[in-house]
Parts: C-alpha cells; structure tokens; sequence
C-alpha cells in the first residue's frame, strides 16, 4: 500500500520540499524560531539540522546578520541581504540570503547561495571601503528603515556619539539611540520627510555624556525605492559648535560695542567707503548734528578743509594709528580732535571705525603749561627763558634790518623793605601795578619781562638810527621813572618805590643777548651806586671798575682767614691843651701784592657783597683788645672809637653781635664808642633808640660822625642816647677865616652844649683852628695837627713821647 504523500505547503510537505532544494535552506518563523534545516545547510555547519532548530541556528551567523535577519522576520515581508556564515573555516563567509514567506503559512523560507569567493571578496572589499570613508569624514552618518525607525547602518562617530559601536546600534530605533525626549522634538521632522520624501535640514543642541552640550546641523535624506516610495533615510550630522560660538561672539561683540558706543564719553563714527554709516551720541553733540544728519555723508565734508589731504591719505591707504586733526560742528567752529583709527568687521561688513576724541582742553592746557613756561605767573610777563630768546631773534632781525636796538635793566629800589614790613601780598600787589606802569610807558612794539624778584627787563626793537637811538631809549626810561615811582595805596596809605635802569645798546654794547643782559645790569648797578633812582647807559670803563671790585671781593673773603686786616689809631686831643683823650680805629688791609689798602678801596665792596658783617666784627673785637690793654697800661687812653656801617647797624642780631666780641666780664665805662652817621639814625626812630639804648647798656659810648653833612632833625637829637657830636673837616678846613664855616661851626657846638653832649672838630691841621675851636667850647680835635693814623706800635710809641710819665709807668 502506498503511503499517503503530505498535504502541500504543511510542515512536513515544507520540509520535504526545503530538503529537496540544491542549497542551503532553513524554514523560520516570524519570532526567528528555526522549523527545519534542510541537509546542505546541515552539512554547511557540520552537525545535524535537528541542532539547529529552534534558536540554535544563530550560532553560526555573525551578530550583525543575525540582527539584519531577525528584524527582516518581524516584518513579515520578503526580503535579501548579504548574510555572514560561520562555519568550518574553509566555508565561512558571506552569502545572498533571501526569504520568502510561504503562502498561508507563518513561515519563511531563507534560502542561502554561496556568491563565489570573487564577488564575495569583491562585496568585501567594497563594504570595508565604505565603512573606512564613512568612519572619516568629519560628519556624523546613519541609516534608518522608515518601517519602524530601526539604524540599518551607522558610522563609528555617530555609534560612539550615543554611547554604541558599529554593531550594538544596528536595530535599535531613533529614540533608543536618542532617547525619547530628543526623539519626540525631532518628530515632526521625520514626518516631513516620509511625508514629501524631500531633504530636511534643521539645528539642535546635543547634550554630551560628560555635561557639556554642542549644537549640531542634521540633514535628513530620504531613500525613495523604484515604486516612490520613503523605505528609509540617511542622517547626517555636522558639528557646528564652533560656529555657533563665533556667532554668538560676534553677537556679543556687537552688544558690548553698541553698549560701548552709547556710553563712551568719546565720539565714534562708522563708514564704509568715506560714507557715515553709525554715530554715537557724544559725536552727534560735538558736531552739533542729529544722528539721521550724519548717516549717509562724506565723512571728509566734517574735516577741517585745510586738514582733508591728510585725513584723506589715511583713509586710502587703511592706516590704523592716531593723529591729530580737526573737525567742523554745525557752525562752522573749528574743533581740534585726535583720531584713532581702526579698521573692523561690522554685522559682516568691513568697516572703519574712528574715536573722536575732543582734545580742546588739552590743547588749552599744553598752552597753558606752554605759557607758565615761558610766563611769570604773577604778573603775566615773558620769564627770563622766553626774553632771551625774543631778544636773540629781536638782534638777528636788527642786525639785518641795521636798525639799533636797546635794552633795558631795570630794579626796583629797597623793594625788600615792603616785603619785609608789609607782608608779600602787599608786595605781590606792588609788582602787578609796576608791571601795568611799565607796560603802558612802552611802545607796542617793545618787550617787557620779569627776570624774577623785583627785576624787570625791556626790549626796545627799531630805535632811530644813531646817534638818535641814545636818545630814544633815554626817554623812554625817563618815562619809567615816573612813572614807576607815583604812590600806590596799600593798606591805606601811600607807598612807594623808585627803579634803577641800566641801558645797554645794539650793536655798540654786546653782540650776544648774554653780553647786553650783561652789561645792562652792570648799568644798572652803576644807577643805584649814583644814588637809585636814575638810569645810566653802560660804560666799559665802569666795568673794568667793577671786575676790580669783584676780584676784590674775592681776596677779601680770605683776607680775614689769613690775617691780612690790621687796625691803625688816630689820636684824639683835647681842645684845650692838646692831651691826648683816645683814638679812632682805622682799618687797613694789609694786601699781599698791592701792599697797604686804606679803606676806601676794599669798604665799599665788603657792603655791598654784606663782607662787612665779618669783617666789622673783627674791627670791634681788635679795638676792644686795645682799649681794654691801654687801660690796664694807665696809658691814659679813656675812648677808642669804632666807625660803624650801615649794613652792620641794619642787620638783624648787631647788638648780639658787638656783645659776643666783648670781653665776658663787660668793658670799661666809656672805653669803646661807636660812630654813626646821621643817616643812619633817620629810619625808624623806635627801631633806632632801642638798639642804641641796648648798646649804652653794654658800657658802650655813641657819637655821630661827620654831623652837619646829613639831615637829622633835632627831635632826634633828643630822643636818642647820644654822647658826641663830631663836625665833619669840610666846616673845620676853612676855620677861623670863612664866615658860613665859622657860623655853622659855632652854631654845632652850642648846639651839642645845650644838649649835654660833648664835641669834636675833625680835619684840624693848625694851631689856628685848634685855638679857635677852643676858643668856642669845643672838647676835642682830630686831625693831621696832632697826628695822622698810625699803627698800633705807632701809636703807643706816640704817647710815649707825648707822655713819657705814663709810659714809664706803664
């Protein structure tokens, strides 16, 4: 009997037709579970098809296969794809796998062909070259089934992207990959493009593994099969953080600049090609214009025309630096300006950019420092520096214009006094007005300065031709007499002081501006030796006076060093019967080249160079010596007298000073007088008793020497502790014969009888006139008639022959 041969397409009729086919075959399930394997792929694998049923059959396909095939069997559609064998060593390899799903049955049956080592290799060598390049480029790159949105492929940046490798992703679906918060915003995307099968593009920010995120640009391509229909899509994605950073630091820079613009104190202007395209508000103020004015100009038409070639030049050759310049604001007012100029991109535009800033109070301070430099600031004058250099230019132009010139020194007389007594305001305040009088004596032409103090210098440009130029700048300085020495008011009531000019001419009196300075000063100083208040013209021969005078100075500050001085004595005799009553002391100096000095050639220049201090110290301290020593000798000797100078009188401490050099135990009684003129007692009479007044309680006697030659007044006389009087020799010399002489003569020595005072006659030379000075009551004499001065061996050797009794006692 003949079996019953199976029903067509059961499991059994399957699998005798699966065993009947030439290659390789296996019947699954939509779950993947193996029903039958037929003997080829039996044989193939090297165990029985019973090993692999079920699931056993995955033990010999590579995973990425397996996972191809299991997701081809959960779609239930027939399918082909390349499918990785793993078998005995020799066999292993790739082969076409295709399936097929049996009619009305839940199977599929996968058939297996072996493609031949020449295009399996080929296959191969295709899919490494593709995963090599994929795995290159700088693009992120999958492929998605649009079924279910499972990864079919994927590179080894975009696996590594989400946390997988090449192999783990395949099959997993977007928002396994993604996640679902990620998948959900790009949902309608996806959409689109299964919807219109077109590209998408689109932006989103990618959170990292490590916290940190980056922003990324997806290209979603669809993949259109031959019936037009989405079957999947490529995604590809770019990296674009690095943009999007220099975006937002674009962005950013733009803020900080438009911040910037609104609040810098500076103006800024913007302009492609010469046109204005952006202005801040401080520019807007400093031109004067509206921001919508401005847009759209030249920038040049907002230069100063003399300054548009340069402004000009950087703008051609795109300069970046600082300059300055000048603009012009609404008014046509000429505003300095200093330009930085920079050139910059601009919402993605090349542009200039330039800071304007105002440099009006700069300049007005640098002429301001410029005019304190070259300006007194007191009274506004020209200084020092600035005069020379005017006076160099003023020579130039006159010595090729062969017109004179003069200048003038000029100092203000005993302006130390106002200072010192009425305080440095008062004298500022005198300054100012002597510069106004100076000023308004001058021509326009002329030049005035302050040389510091209460020096003034004058330049005076154009004179007329010689010999008139004389004559033009005696004038003038006539005119600053004057002028100078009308009264000012100061603290209610009227001051006053006189100037000393000196005049110095171009060319006679210097060919450098240093030789006229020079020599107008050496004028000057010739002015206050004539008395202040008077001008004088230079003279070379006063000059080599004064270079005498100032080698003498020099030889007189060492003189006292090297015991040069020494003290000679004039004898005084009474009246009467000629006893010898004392001495005056006379300095001498004893000069190493030039033998003996007597005063007037070294006194002059000690007071005026305060030499006189010192050596009036040594005066006092040698006579003091002297009459202290005669009077220990019972020489008879009661008075040396001391000639005093006003600089020695005037100065602040004298009367510390004579007692310092006074022995400590005091002096006798009357042994040292002091000489004193009668100008000297007519400044300050409050100032002058208490300083004589000190000085008669050092023991000292005061007398007024040459009376008759100055102007003190009797209540004078009065007041001061005065204790002779002695008449100069111009009333003795004429004596008994010259009526005025004998008048005056008589008239002193009543006088200094009504007031207690005792009297001496200088000059006498006869007997005549000693008995004619006795005769009206005179004390003492002085003069050749007893004996000229000698020196301190001298005179004692005199009175030893005068009264030989005292000196043999002695």
């Amino acid at each position: 009997m003949l079996a019953t041969p199976p029903a067509p397409w059961s499991d059994a009729w399957c699998s005798a037709w699966c065993d009947a086919l030439p290659g390789m075959a296996l019947l699954l399930d939509a779950s993947g579970a193996a029903h039958h394997a037929n003997p080829a792929l039996a044989e193939f694998a090297g165990q029985p098809g019973t090993a692999m049923l079920g699931h056993g059959w995955q033990a010999i396909v590579g995973p990425p296969s397996r996972g191809a095939l299991l997701t081809a069997l959960q779609e239930g559609a027939d399918f082909a794809m390349p499918v990785e064998l793993r078998g005995p060593e020799a066999r292993s390899g790739w082969y076409d796998g295709a399936g097929r799903w049996l009619p009305g049955q839940a199977r599929c049956l996968l058939l297996l062909r072996d493609v031949g080592a020449s295009a399996l290799a080929e296959a191969t060598a295709q899919a490494g070259l593709f995963r090599l390049l994929a795995n290159n480029v700088p693009v992120l790159i999958a492929y998605y089934r649009a079924l279910d949105y499972r990864c079919q492929f994927a590179n080894r940046q975009y696996a590594e992207t989400f946390g997988f490798d090449e192999h783990t992703i395949v099959g997993r679906t977007v928002a396994e990959v993604i996640g679902d918060p990620a998948a959900r915003l790009i949902q309608p995307e996806i959409e689109a493009v299964q919807g219109h099968g077109k590209p998408v593009t689109y932006e989103r920010v990618l959170s990292m593994p490590d916290g940190g995120s980056r922003w990324i640009e997806v290209h979603l391509v669809p993949h259109i099969d031959e019936q037009h229909e989405t079957v999947g899509a490529f995604v590809l994605i770019s990296d674009i953080t690095k943009h999007r950073l220099a975006e937002r630091a674009v962005r950013e820079s733009e803020e900080r600049l438009a911040k910037f613009m609104q609040a810098s104190a500076e103006g800024i202007v913007f302009h492609r090609d010469g046109i204005i395209t952006d202005a801040n508000p401080p520019l807007c103020r400093l031109l004067d214009y509206a921001l919508d004015e401005l847009l759209g100009q030249r920038a040049l038409d907002f230069i100063a025309p003399d300054e548009v070639p340069k402004v000009a030049a950087v703008m051609t050759s795109g300069q970046e630096l600082t300059y300055e310049t000048a603009v012009l604001d609404r008014h046509g007012e000429r505003v300095p300006v200093e330009f930085i100029v920079r050139t910059m991109l601009r919402n993605g535009e090349r542009m200039r950019m330039t800071i304007v800033r105002d440099i009006r109070d700069r300049h007005a301070a640098q002429a301001r420092i410029h005019h304190l430099a070259h300006h007194d600031a007191l009274t506004g004058l020209p200084n020092r520096a600035s005069f020379m250099d005017r006076l160099a230019d003023a020579m130039t132009a006159a010595r090729t214009s062969g017109t004179p010139l003069a200048v003038l020194f000029i100092d203000l007389d005993h302006f130390k006094r106002v200072n010192d007594s009425l305080g440095h305001l008062v004298g500022d305040a005198l300054l100012r007005t002597v510069t106004e009088r100076i000023r308004a004596s001058l021509r326009s032409t002329d030049l005035v300065a302050r040389f510091g103090g209460d020096e003034f210098m004058a330049l005076l440009p154009r004179l007329a031709a010689p010999p008139r130029h004389r004559a033009d700048a005696e004038e003038v300085a006539r005119k600053l007499l004057v002028a100078i020495e009308a009264p000012v008011q100061a603290e209610g009531r009227p001051i006053s002081v006189t100037p000393s000019v000196g005049i110095a001419l171009y060319p006679g009196d210097g060919q450098s501006a240093d030789d006229l300075i020079q020599h107008a000063d050496s004028a000057m100083y010739q002015a206050k030796a004539r008395g202040r208040a008077n001008y004088q013209f230079f003279d070379p021969y006063r000059v080599d006076t004064a270079y005498a005078a100032l080698v003498i100075e020099g030889e007189l500050a060492q003189a006292l060093e090297r015991g040069e001085f020494e003290l000679h004595f004039q004898p005084l005799a009474r009246a009467a019967d000629g006893a010898i009553t004392g001495a005056e002391a006379l300095i001498r100096w004893n000069h190493p080249q030039r033998g003996l000095l007597l005063p007037d050639a070294f006194i002059p220049v000690a007071e005026q160079q305060r030499l006189m201090l010192p050596i009036g110290q040594w005066v006092l301290r040698e006579a003091a010596a002297c009459a202290m020593r005669w009077h220990a000798q019972g020489l008879g000797i009661a008075t040396v007298a001391v000639n005093l100078s006003s600089v020695q009188f005037q100065s602040i401490g004298f009367v510390d000073a004579v007692a310092q050099v006074l022995p400590r135990d005091g002096i006798g009684e009357g042994l040292i007088e002091l000489e004193l003129t009668e100008r000297m007692l007519m400044d300050d009479l409050p100032e002058v008793k208490w300083r004589l007044d000190r000085l008669k309680a050092l023991g000292l006697r005061i007398s007024i020497d040459d009376f008759g030659t100055g102007y003190s007044s009797l209540a004078h006389l009065k007041e001061l502790p005065i204790d002779k009087l002695k008449i100069d020799r111009s009333f003795v010399k004429d004596l008994p014969h010259d009526h005025d002489s004998c008048a005056i003569t008589r008239a002193v020595i009543q006088l200094g009888k009504s007031l207690g005072l005792a009297v001496l006659a200088e000059g006498v030379e006869t007997d005549t006139q000693r008995a004619y000075l006795a005769a009206q009551g005179c004390d003492e004499v002085q003069g050749l008639l007893i004996s000229g001065p000698l020196s301190g061996a001298g005179f004692e050797a005199f009175l030893a022959r005068r009264h030989p009794t005292r000196a043999t006692a002695a």
